[in-house]
């Protein structure tokens, strides 16, 4: 038997809030990918050098990440990563390069793309070949503050319950290389291919969390624990559990939407579990189904509920979400960023948005490219 790996939960504050968010840079005149991280980075690399704090290099150069930091609200995360984006662009403006973010760009060739040169991203791909190499993807990604570890695997299994509502709403990547490939989130199901993504195991103690991540460690397949890169996971080292569920969101009024909604949720079950009430679960196999459910149809999607098998329409289990999490949204100060998920079920996800401009340029999708770029720079769905 191997050793198990002692993963220390740090300490940090109770629903502290931070995001991170994915941006492709695309041509302003052609609207394909440009390779220019190295140069962004480079041009807002702080005097005395290393990383910048709210600006990060991704695996694929044509990617960078704005970041906020640890945050008490969501409205203060987002003006962090608008305060990002602005830097961002102060370099790539001149260049003629847009900002852009979606599950998967509408149109570019993996095979185009060139990897950041970091030991890590190198690994990562002679390992993974032909499925590494196409992660031409986009996410956003939360984290949320947990005071106490105890707490942590039983709010990671609740999240599965809420899983597709997520999904759904943030689905934004329909195309892929230039095709439909009927699906709302083409992102999810590629990114699961490699080893360690796709969804958590439901563990039920730390111990046991620990023992995996010992036998990986000890096998190879990870050098450290970041290297699990689950849809939902604990994240030791910030003390917080992160979800990794959501596609790119082009805007920033989604991206926040998305975030409020996935803060209120961690706060309620945390809620519940000081009441010591038992938290809701759903078994693997309801899990695994409608995560594909959510992938393929979005809002469409009839998702399982609970763990009787009920179902419902997402949208509809969408709308009692959020009427139930008014009072924790309150608590938490983000009331307006939660109601705007309404914005996204009254104008549709990103994915619909995407095909609606298709369907009207006669499939064209440096079409579908501009309108993402543009909904970027208004910050809101068009």
């Amino acid at each position: 038997m191997t050793t198990p790996a002692r993963l220390p939960f740090a300490a940090s504050e109770r629903s502290s809030v931070g995001i991170e968010w994915e941006l492709a840079l695309v041509d302003a005149d052609s609207g394909d990918l440009r390779q220019v991280a190295s140069t962004v980075l480079d041009a807002v690399r702080p005097p005395g050098g290393g990383e910048h704090p709210a600006i990060r290099q991704e695996l694929l150069l044509n990617t960078v990440e704005v970041v906020s930091g640890v945050c008490r609200t969501v409205s203060e995360a987002g003006a962090d990563l608008q305060r990002a984006v602005d830097e961002v662009r102060t370099v790539t403006d001149p260049l003629r390069v847009e900002l852009m973010s979606a599950g998967t760009h509408p149109f570019a060739r993996w095979a185009q793309q060139k990897v950041t040169d970091k030991q890590r991203y190198a690994t990562l791909i002679d390992r993974t070949q032909w499925w590494g190499r196409q992660m031409l993807i986009y996410g956003v990604h939360v984290h949320v503050g947990v005071e106490d570890r105890d707490k942590v695997l039983p709010i990671c299994r609740a999240l599965l319950t809420c899983f597709a509502h997520l999904q759904s709403l943030s689905a934004s990547s329909p195309f892929w290389g230039g095709k439909d490939t009927g699906y709302a989130s083409n992102r999810a199901l590629m990114f699961q291919q490699l080893p360690t993504a796709g969804l958590p195991f439901q563990f039920e103690r730390w111990d046991q969390l620990e023992a995996y991540v010992g036998d990986m460690l000890h096998t190879g397949v990870i050098d450290a624990f970041d290297e699990v890169r689950w849809d939902v996971r604990p994240s030791p080292r910030f003390g917080t559990i992160e979800t990794r569920i959501c596609d790119g969101s082009p805007t920033l009024l989604e991206v926040t939407a998305l975030a409020a909604l996935t803060h209120c949720l961690v706060e309620h079950f945390s809620t519940l579990l000081d009441r010591g009430e038992p938290l809701p679960t759903v078994p693997p196999w309801f899990a695994q189904e409608n995560k594909w459910r959510s992938a393929r149809y979005g809002m469409d999607a009839i998702i399982i509920t609970n763990a009787a098998g009920d179902e419902e329409l997402v949208t509809d289990a969408v709308a009692r979400l959020l009427h139930d999490l008014e009072p924790v949204a309150e608590r938490l100060g983000c009331a307006a960023e939660l109601d705007a998920v309404r914005v996204i079920l009254r104008k549709g996800a990103s994915y619909q948005r995407q095909r609606a401009v298709a369907r009207r340029n006669a499939g064209e999708l440096d079409a579908v490219v501009a309108s993402l770029v543009a909904e970027m720079r208004a910050g809101r769905p068009l």
